[in-house]
């Protein structure tokens, strides 16, 4: 059974232009690239779906070095014994990193045959980007995929009303307590299960979670076998054990000692930066947020580092440090004030969630801010931009917690809003900073399970 995604918006549109590139959809192994094009196939007239690795003998239609389109279509017509009708027909090439002279072709289209609806996918897709002389700038269109988000879970496990009594809460009027217990219930479930589409299809059929957990493992077991395809000579060990400290050091400044195996410092960060392209680590850097774009100030010496599903980092955790029965025990059962180890779960989901909820067209960055001096240490989680300013994102895993980081940063930044995720309900506070004269700092909570509604929450905000 398919479960609507929130990629499925975008590829429609993609879909219904006039004018349209040939679309390269991106993302992890597993994280839902093929089903989502099938779903938009059954849309079309008629569908045809290459699968390099399934079927290799379509590389050699490519692999001759002629990027005549149409001789490409009238042969691959002859192989899948379907005719190709431009403007009717859905072309979907599957695994396309097996050929990347395929890649190659993929802007002649655009010029020669830009009415045919075509969609390359693939697993280890950036590395082989990085090895193309050329790639169509300007000629082919990316977008690109992640795991479900908690918004897509609730519609997988058919909670449309709701998902809607939540988007119509606010400051103002708040959740009833009976829809809050539900929301946060459904989240702790959300944590263990995470996004990964087949894990959360075993969820809906079973409301099993050690299934879900065998196949949480599977799947990282399958990105580790994929470790020796990657392109650049790096040792999979290595690759290995960046992972699953990853998954330990989540939402902490990354140490790379802790890797182990007398790895040096500069091996461990080209092993971040191939899990990153693979879309399994989601760095976040350190930026000193003084204006934007936050990247120009940004250090990549300074970086936290997220896995890509919640779930999976549950996984990544038991085989590493072992049994985590207690951890998963505390995400299902703890008090509300204590939820979520005191943090790193919570931290990483937001995350997560604002990545997955940006527009799939470009490649996101995260951003934090620290100050490291003495006797004055302060961070806050996420610095994010709205309407052209700054914005920061604190995140507290319960109910309460302090904000003093939140408030030396907008006291130094001269901010007046910021936004804290939380398991509270929808609301706002004011604190007014004697520090800094009575200023008046506006706080809006977003919660935990109400990411998605950041952009409605900070609306209600005054930015004067």
């Amino acid at each position: 059974m398919y479960y609507p995604r929130i990629i499925d918006t975008y590829l429609q549109e993609w879909a219904s232009r006039k004018v349209h590139k040939p679309l390269l959809l991106r993302g992890a192994r597993q994280v839902g690239k093929s089903t989502a094009v099938q779903h938009l196939g059954a849309s079309f007239e008629s569908y045809i779906e290459i699968n390099f690795e399934r079927q290799p003998s379509y590389t050699a239609i490519f692999k001759s070095g002629d990027f005549d389109v149409n001789r490409i279509v009238s042969q691959i017509t002859a192989m899948a014994g379907k005719r190709i009708i431009p403007g009717k027909t859905l072309l979907f090439i599957d695994e396309v990193q097996v050929c990347p002279e395929a890649i190659m072709a993929l802007r002649f289209f655009k010029e020669e045959l830009p009415e045919l609806h075509i969609i390359a996918a693939g697993s280890l897709l950036e590395f082989a980007l990085e090895e193309l002389p050329t790639f169509g700038v300007g000629r082919i269109h990316s977008m690109f995929i992640y795991p479900m988000t908690f918004d897509e879970f609730l519609m997988a496990n058919s909670e449309e009303m709701l998902l809607n009594a939540r988007r119509e809460a606010s400051a103002a009027q708040p959740l009833p307590k009976p829809l809050y217990d539900k929301l946060v219930g459904l989240l702790r479930t959300y944590m263990l299960v995470g996004g990964m589409p087949e894990v959360v299809s075993k969820w809906v059929e079973t409301h099993d979670y050690i299934a879900c957990q065998e196949l949480q493992d599977d799947i990282v077991v399958t990105y580790e076998d994929d470790f020796p395809k990657y392109r650049k000579k790096i040792d999979p060990i290595l690759l290995r054990q960046t992972m699953r400290s990853a998954a330990v050091q989540a939402t902490k400044k990354f140490v790379y000692s802790d890797v182990g195996g007398d790895y040096k410092s500069a091996e461990v960060k080209k092993a971040i930066d191939m899990l990153a392209k693979a879309g399994i680590l989601i760095p976040v850097t350190h930026t000193a947020a003084n204006g934007l774009p936050l990247g120009s100030e940004a250090d990549i010496s300074y970086r936290k580092l997220l896995l890509l599903d919640t779930g999976l980092m549950l996984r990544l955790l038991n085989m590493t440090i072992g049994d985590v029965s207690e951890l998963t025990e505390q995400i299902l059962t703890g008090s509300v004030s204590d939820l979520i180890n005191k943090g790193p779960m919570a931290e990483m989901l937001v995350g997560l969630e604002l990545l997955r909820y940006r527009t799939p067209n470009i490649r996101h960055e995260l951003y934090y801010w620290f100050r490291q001096a003495k006797n004055s240490l302060a961070e806050v989680d996420y610095i994010s931009t709205y309407r052209q300013t700054i914005l920061p994102i604190e995140v507290k895993a319960g109910i309460q917690g302090g904000m003093k980081s939140l408030w030396t940063f907008m006291r130094e930044k001269r901010l007046t809003n910021a936004i804290r995720c939380s398991l509270e309900n929808f609301g706002t506070f004011d604190y007014e900073d004697n520090q800094a004269g009575g200023a008046i700092r506006h706080v809006n909570i977003c919660p935990l399970y109400a990411i998605s509604q950041m952009e409605a929450i900070l609306k209600e905000l005054s930015w004067e």
